[in-house]
């Protein structure tokens, strides 16, 4: 692999020079959800990095064979034990500087029991008030919730 310009193109991409293979670094799409109940919004506190200890929704990389919202929903199991049914997406986030296209539902608890697990260190339930705005994980946490906000 070589670094080139490939025709036709306007950037460096890794090149194969002996197949002219391409390689295309493209972002990685991660599916959140905002679980709401009883006027509350569930929130978790991450156990990984990066930004360990710090506030965000459940959200994770949309795998293979599955929709968006899919990808949100296991997520939101796989995070806290509780079961979801998401509704219109809250917004879409991506930054030039970071490899992931964020893309955010409003979500309905149905029911499961919070639990934590290895990326999960706390999980706590918050009125739009009490929301931690200065311990949140990401930027797009921060634009999320501000546009949640906007919807209700």
């Amino acid at each position: 692999m070589k670094s080139k310009i490939p025709e036709p193109g306007d950037r460096k991409r890794p090149c194969c020079i002996e197949c002219g293979f391409v390689a295309y670094m493209n972002p990685q799409v991660v599916a959140g959800a905002i679980p709401e109940q009883d006027g509350k919004i569930v929130l978790l506190r991450r156990g990984i990095t990066p930004a360990y200890g710090l506030w965000t929704f459940p959200a994770g990389f949309v795998e293979l064979n599955e929709t968006v919202s899919e990808g949100a929903v296991r997520e939101t199991l796989e995070e806290t034990g509780i079961r979801i049914k998401t509704h219109e997406a809250v917004g879409h986030y991506s930054y030039a500087n970071a490899g992931v296209l964020v893309v955010v539902f409003r979500a309905s608890v149905l029911g499961g029991k919070p639990r934590t697990c290895h990326e999960t260190l706390e999980i706590s339930r918050f009125t739009a008030d009490t929301i931690p705005w200065k311990e949140l994980a990401f930027k797009s946490t921060r634009e999320s919730l501000e546009d949640w906000q906007k919807l209700k």
